[in-house]
């Protein structure tokens, strides 16, 4: 775990929760001047702790709101089928997080989408790009109960 004093627990949590926050309300909120505050942001940025500041947009008035949960167990695990599998399955742009797992499943995605027929549409083109897709399980979400990106810092 990185080094960070409480001062720095603070800035993280107060970006996770507002990441349009000037650096002179980020600077008031934890009682330092701008100067020192950037830095200690600058640096918590070099060191990847930071990684970006981005906008959180809502699903439903997207039409966006249908989630998928898709699990895949796979035959083949060589190095370039991996790498090939990877490369297209970031480039479908439904497909909101993606893992490899361990136990029963290889892989597990979350793909959102805007309706079950948009859904079948996603799921043709999965299974028709990549070869040695054995077994491809969905679940789908009823009501979302939790969601946040702010970390436990």
């Amino acid at each position: 775990m990185a080094d960070l004093d409480n001062t720095d627990r603070t800035l993280l949590r107060l970006l996770q929760q507002d990441g349009t926050l000037a650096l002179a309300e980020l600077a008031e909120a934890v009682n330092l001047t701008t100067t020192p505050c950037w830095k200690r942001l600058k640096r918590l940025e070099e060191n990847g702790i930071l990684r970006q500041r981005v906008a959180l947009l809502d699903p439903v008035k997207l039409g966006v709101s249908f989630t998928a949960f898709v699990q895949i167990k796979t035959s083949n695990h060589s190095k370039e089928w991996y790498h090939c599998f990877v490369a297209t399955v970031s480039d479908f742009p439904e497909v909101m997080e993606f893992y490899r797992m361990a136990g029963e499943y290889d892989y597990m995605m979350k793909v959102q989408v805007a309706d079950m027929a948009a859904f079948d549409k996603f799921y043709k083109k999965l299974v028709n790009s990549i070869e040695g897709l054995t077994n491809v399980t969905s679940t789908f979400a009823m009501e979302p109960l939790k969601y946040t990106t702010a970390l436990p810092v």
